[in-house]
């Protein structure tokens, strides 16, 4: 890869597919973020999974031989209610989801019932409840505003593919006649929130991600710099269906390493200090 024409400062990741699969780091994922870490170079580590909170992934990442600090992981779920904290402050809402997006919410001051909510806020669970789903149609019939933390349309697990968000949000609009708002990538309120939160700037950013139809075109439309990597969903031959491109196309995590420093201003910002 040709070093680019703007220094890279900052630094955001996808997880899965780029870091991990399931419990399992990716080849060279460790040194990537030890890379970072070591140098004080300010990242955050995305993800559309609001199943965890950031203290549930930072064991999970620990587990795989990844040591992140939980402040520097970004969840569609935290997004999310960022995002209703800045819309209606001290609100209400139906949840389905699990803990990572519940305790976000109850975080930002929120009550969450079924009795006449603001809104109805859906994310990921691996135990989507019919009588849950029903509850939701119902109470966006009477009202509700929806929210769904991402779209993705299905998820991984040991077995292969499982419905996600995206999936269970479209039935809820086939049943309703309304569609949510996705606060998760694609969308780049979700990039720029992340931006926000570690004071950095789109220009000297790049997003590294494995899926072109969110981790890819949200950096794009954030303004970042993008790196596709080949160890998750998208693969090699699907990079041309689409009508727009990553900046780069890698085969792993590991080929960044050795460019931190390459890619890297010195007289840039400070650094930031991981030891605590």
């Amino acid at each position: 890869m040709a070093a680019p024409s703007r220094p890279v400062r900052t630094w955001l990741s996808d997880m899965d597919g780029v870091l991990v699969h399931e419990e399992s780091a990716i080849p060279g994922a460790a040194d990537f973020v030890n890379r970072l870490k070591e140098r004080g170079r300010p990242f955050l580590l995305l993800t559309n999974n609001s199943i965890y909170t950031p203290r549930d992934l930072k064991a999970r990442l620990a587990r795989s031989g990844i040591e992140v600090p939980e402040e520097y992981i970004w969840t569609s779920a935290l997004a999310t209610a960022q995002f209703l904290d800045d819309q209606r402050p001290g609100g209400s809402a139906y949840v389905i989801g699990e803990a990572g997006l519940t305790t976000a919410m109850h975080e930002i001051g929120y009550i969450l019932s079924e009795r006449e909510p603001e809104y109805v806020v859906l994310g990921e669970t691996r135990t989507y409840s019919f009588e849950a789903i029903t509850t939701a149609i119902r109470l966006i019939e009477n009202g509700a505003r929806f929210i769904a933390t991402n779209p993705d349309p299905t998820g991984p697990s040991a077995a292969g593919s499982i419905p996600a968000t995206g999936s269970v949000a479209a039935l809820i609009t086939r049943a309703t006649g309304i569609s949510p708002y996705f606060v998760g990538k694609p969308n780049p309120l979700m990039m720029r929130s992340a931006l926000n939160r570690i004071d950095a700037h789109s220009e000297t950013t790049v997003m590294v991600g494995d899926r072109m139809e969110t981790d890819v075109i949200s950096g794009l439309e954030a303004g970042l710099r993008t790196i596709l990597v080949l160890t998750g969903s998208t693969k090699p031959h699907q990079v041309e269906r689409f009508p727009y491109r990553p900046t780069e196309v890698i085969e792993s995590v590991a080929d960044i390493t050795p460019l931190i420093e390459q890619w890297y201003d010195e007289e840039s910002e400070p650094v930031v200090d991981f030891t605590g």
